[in-house]
């Protein structure tokens, strides 16, 4: 396709995108689920799990394969801005003393459910369809850890606002452990890629670009934004401009060393100086691009996820066993850390239930993995199902818990936060 026939094929891609992911997502807030829950769901129903089933000539016609790069660059602008967004929350909302027990919970978070992966890996090699030819067993077994390893940062931070909890313990305590988890899986990651490519080059180009990442940042680009907030004179336009550019740049350098864009983002989120004018350029880029640009890489991702492989039996069992250990290990493994490192059990448990969203960057990870050549249909659909089930669960466990704790208060009791609640109820 030209670009001239590209253009108009885009732009009715997306109306249907936009048109299907509102449905799903008012859809979706009638059982509780948050905005990010809907677009997951549509991003699948756009596929050919579905919509590429039912009505297969139709599903050609809105995406054609030549439109397929252009979602995905599309949907890049969505997630960067995301995460933007996330960085800069994140620096307004995380408390002080939250540092060692975030460590020892995303170390929990990250060792415990890839440990589980990898076992379960070698346990389906030979019984179960999900290897690629010429990958190693160890690849494989690697990426699926990791896979399970990984948290939906930018999901956790959606849910967290949503919900009000940005100012309550656990909240904080989420937003810290989610974000050093997600540092460490992607860095885990980028070692995978390197042992598939039998190259050490991907891993010391991620290691050491994103310690020069951050040091130019923090040194210089924290100046830049600050300059950029505070300048007298500016109008609300060039402070925009040189924002996203700022933003871009981020996003840029660390997809080059391959840290990935959504990186960069939150870190010059983080990067941003506390300012009424920050919130609103941070609003800004945020809004559009949020409603606009996510569901296309959702969509995205929908095309390239098969549910049609569950018909094997035994790739519908591992799919499920990935499910509950995936479950196991994240919930189970930050909600044991928490608990030694003496926070409440109400804290400890609804930790662990933030945790173990995967949402948007397990998809992230998958489609890297698919386009690596690491990841076949069979595997990327096991893993889907467990990015959808674990992220589906977030809320209505969360719902559950307050719903617990609300009715274990004596009465007259005034309702407080989770935090005040008794260790071990």
């Amino acid at each position: 396709m030209t670009p001239t026939e590209l253009a108009p094929a885009f732009f009715i891609a997306a109306v249907v995108i936009l048109l299907v992911c509102r449905l799903v997502v008012l859809v979706a807030g009638r059982f509780g689920q948050p905005p990010v829950v809907g677009e997951m769901i549509a991003g699948v129903v756009l596929g050919p799990s579905l919509f590429g089933l039912v009505a297969p000539d139709a599903s050609d016609a809105v995406f054609p394969p030549e439109l397929i790069p252009m979602l995905y660059v599309a949907g890049q602008i969505g997630l960067v801005a995301l995460m933007f967004h996330a960085g800069y929350a994140f620096r307004a909302h995380a408390g002080r003393g939250l540092a060692g027990t975030a460590v020892a919970v995303s170390s929990a978070g990250v060792v415990v459910p890839l440990l589980l992966g990898v076992g379960l890996t070698f346990a389906a090699h030979g019984r179960v369809d999900i290897f690629v030819p010429g990958v190693s067993v160890w690849v494989t077994a690697a990426f699926v850890g990791v896979a399970l390893a990984i948290t939906a940062f930018p999901m956790l931070a959606r849910i967290i606002t949503e919900r009000g909890l940005s100012g309550t313990r656990h909240g904080s305590l989420s937003l810290a452990s989610g974000a050093t988890d997600d540092a460490a899986a992607w860095l885990l990651l980028a070692g995978v890629l390197s042992v598939a490519s039998e190259k050490t080059g991907p891993v010391i180009k991620a290691l050491g670009g994103s310690l020069l990442f951050v040091a130019v940042l923090f040194l210089l680009g924290r100046r830049l934004l600050a300059w950029i907030v505070t300048r007298p004179g500016l109008s609300d336009e060039t402070r925009l401009l040189f924002t996203v550019a700022v933003l871009f740049c981020g996003a840029w350098f660390t997809d080059t060393i391959q840290l990935y864009a959504v990186f960069g983002a939150f870190c010059v989120g983080l990067a941003m100086p506390r300012h009424e004018t920050s919130e609103r350029l941070v609003r800004t880029v945020q809004g559009v691009t949020q409603v606009v640009f996510v569901p296309m890489f959702f969509t995205y991702s929908g095309l390239n996820t098969r549910f049609d492989v569950f018909t094997d039996p035994a790739v519908m069992v591992f799919g499920a066993a990935c499910v509950v250990l995936a479950a196991l290990g994240k919930f189970g493994g930050c909600w044991a850390a928490a608990r030694l490192c003496g926070e409440p059990g109400p804290v400890a448990v609804r930790v662990g239930a933030l945790m173990n969203a995967r949402g948007l960057m397990q998809l992230i990870a998958l489609n890297i993995g698919l386009s690596a050549g690491i990841v076949g249909d069979e595997l990327f659909a096991a893993l889907v199902l467990v990015a959808l089930v674990t992220t589906v669960m977030t809320a209505p466990v969360l719902s559950w818990l307050d719903r617990r704790d609300a009715g274990s208060r004596p009465a007259g009791e005034p309702a407080g936060s989770a935090e005040t609640v008794p260790a071990g109820s």
